[in-house]
């Protein structure tokens, strides 16, 4: 996949909005299974984070275009661009289109696994003329902890090296630089077959400095590549969208944070949900509902090491004896099992597009969702059934889950989408409080593992009553978004999904249609109107992409394959050129959100495969 963009020499232009801001879907994603970079179709990182995914930004210009920091690199004449990238990987290829010439920039990071090696964080940019002869141009801005703290410049041989208080990088170039006291340059030309090489290290303890030199880019230009394809070739899908599914599970497998086996549910923050307003999150953070989410996404595909590696990071940091506000779990984590993720505005950023605020941290974490019990106890499920059987630790664990959640089903909460307007009784968690005590009784009867089986059973069909009563309205014909209201939620379109109720059943049916005529636009989906149901929240978003993929789903359920197969095509459009997705999806097809969201990728695979099997 790739997209055409031009614009003249340094100048992104070629896009709606202000000119100094790529839109959101023009960018690639490369990482390390630590961090990730952000790299536009103009080849400009605008969103570095080191050494880790939440970590301050290093280079974060898609937040303030003048103050965030970024590291340009691109032709230094008018030229057009391709992005792509590498077959099978995720090494990342944009290609400057010249009058004399051809160019490219690979950007890719190694993935170490050498303890000595691995606090290295190396971010390699390899140049190559392809064509003719090119000249290029590099700026290495570096705007340490989101620009708020100043660094100075200093050469050591062949090395520059940017230092703040908190965090140093060193540059090798294998062409001249100039500098001035904080940033450095470079102008050269290269003829057809000429290489160029840049190499952004961490400085770190124990880290030896060292320079880059073009054989050495080579050897792990190779060596990365390598390890992204043997990591693909353990994928069982063989369907029809091959090229999409296996570019979101690569998606997901970025996401990744190693040395815990937690899943961030997205690697940026405060891109906005609405351009200029201000629904604008920090999802640099473990959300259990979305790390489950996409275990199951995983395990579908045949990757079972990174079921155990967030069945570890579960069994290290989020044990059922945890102190939550309103439960035992919280609804998200730190990447290192922290708790604490205290909310921040940093005021002296003017935020993508003036999008403000700008926020670090995120004070949903003190939110009750009833939701995530369901997700949790779902992948635990799956996992004891494809992968490996769960121990009597986890099981006794489970277990404490399960009977808190008998007890607590029928709490209002603040729901899955995380509204601020207060709690309310809303259906979709009474689905995956149902889910969480039928999966956990799943497992007990399997395995023949000791429970309460009768206060389970109980509880569960207490759920599935209220569900029907209070959840169900008369006048739409269709499940509704909280009990007490008639407001339609594409939440409940996991019903079918989760096994609550039959695809085929009339009342879903009758919700399908509802769902599809209210909230349905060209194949993407709203959440829910927030003027009917209030959020706590200011102004209007975008269709939620995960939902576009539920509804495919459920359309696939429900038999209805026409159509599936029709929304499913339609959302590949709305992918970016590199067949990533934001969290929604604007009015005139933009990416908006946070980018790329782990949720939307995993609901994209899961979609494929069961339209896959249905279309046999």
């Amino acid at each position: 996949m790739q997209a055409d963009s031009a614009a003249p020499a340094g100048d992104p232009g070629g896009h709606r909005g202000d000119p100094r801001y790529l839109p959101i879907g023009e960018h690639g994603l490369i990482g390390d299974l630590r961090t990730v970079a952000l790299v536009g179709t103009n080849g400009t990182i605008d969103w570095y984070c080191c050494p880790r995914f939440d970590a301050p930004s290093v280079f974060g210009s898609i937040l303030d275009a003048d103050r965030g920091g970024s590291f340009e690199l691109a032709a230094d004449v008018p030229y057009t661009t391709k992005q792509f990238y590498f077959p099978d990987t995720n090494v990342l290829i944009t290609r400057f289109f010249a009058d004399d010439g051809v160019g490219e920039i690979q950007d890719f990071m190694p993935v170490e696994r050498d303890n000595a090696e691995v606090d290295r964080h190396r971010l390699i940019r390899r140049v190559t003329c392809v064509r003719g002869k090119l000249p290029f141009r590099a700026l290495v801005a570096p705007r340490f902890d989101y620009g708020r703290v100043p660094h100075t410049l200093t050469r050591d041989g062949d090395l520059t090296v940017f230092t703040s208080p908190a965090l140093s990088l060193t540059l090798f170039s294998s062409v001249p630089l100039e500098h001035d006291d904080r940033d450095a340059s470079a102008r050269f030309v290269l003829h057809e077959g000429e290489r160029a090489v840049f190499a952004l290290d961490r400085a770190a303890p124990g880290v030896v400095p060292r320079g880059c030199p073009l054989e050495q880019a080579e050897d792990l230009f190779t060596a990365t590549v390598g390890f992204w394809r043997r990591w693909l070739s353990a994928s069982r899908y063989r369907g029809r969208w091959r090229e999409i599914v296996h570019r979101s599970a690569l998606t997901l497998k970025l996401l990744t944070y190693a040395p815990t086996g937690g899943i961030v549910a997205a690697p940026t923050t405060s891109l906005p949900e609405r351009i200029g307003g201000r629904r604008n999150w920090d999802y640099r953070y473990v959300w259990v509902r979305d790390a489950a989410f996409c275990v199951y996404a995983l395990l579908r595909l045949g990757f079972t090491e990174e079921a155990e590696a967030f069945m570890g990071f579960l069994d290290e940091h989020v044990g059922a004896g945890g102190t939550a506000p309103g439960g035992p779990l919280q609804i998200m984590y730190g990447i290192d099992g922290r708790r604490d993720l205290p909310e921040e505005e940093l005021s002296h950023l003017e935020g993508y597009r003036g999008s403000r605020p700008v926020r670090v941290g995120n004070d949903a974490v003190g939110q009750l969702q009833l939701d995530i019990y369901g997700a949790l106890i779902d992948s635990v499920y799956l996992y004891n059934k494809w992968g490996t059987p769960i121990s009597s630790r986890r099981w006794d664990e489970l277990c404490t889950l399960v009977d808190w959640v008998c007890a607590h089903w029928d709490q209002p909460d603040e729901g899955v989408w995380e509204t601020r307007g207060g709690r309310k009784n809303f259906t979709y968690s009474r689905l995956m409080c149902w889910v969480a005590i039928e999966r956990a009784m799943r497992i007990a009867i399997q395995r023949g593992l000791p429970a309460d089986m009768p206060r389970w059973r109980e509880s569960r069909d207490a759920i599935y009553r209220d569900i029907m009563e209070h959840g169900w309205s008369e006048r739409l014909q269709g499940f509704v978004q909280h009990a007490g209201d008639e407001v339609l939620d594409a939440a409940v379109l996991m019903m079918p999904l989760a096994k609550f109720v039959s695809p085929t059943d009339p009342k879903w049916l009758s919700t399908l249609d509802a769902l599809g005529d209210a909230l349905v636009s060209d194949s993407l989906v709203y959440r829910y109107d927030p003027e009917r149901s209030p959020d706590g929240l200011e102004g209007p978003e975008g269709t939620f992409s995960i939902c576009s993929f539920w509804y495919v789903e459920a359309l696939s359920r429900a038999g209805r394959l026409d159509e599936a197969r029709l929304a499913f095509e339609k959302m590949l459009t709305y992918a970016n050129h590199l067949g990533l997705y934001a969290e929604q999806i604007g009015h005139t097809g933009e990416q908006l959100g946070n980018f790329p969201q782990a949720f939307t990728h995993l609901a994209l695979i899961s979609a494929a495969f069961n339209l896959d099997q249905a279309l046999g």
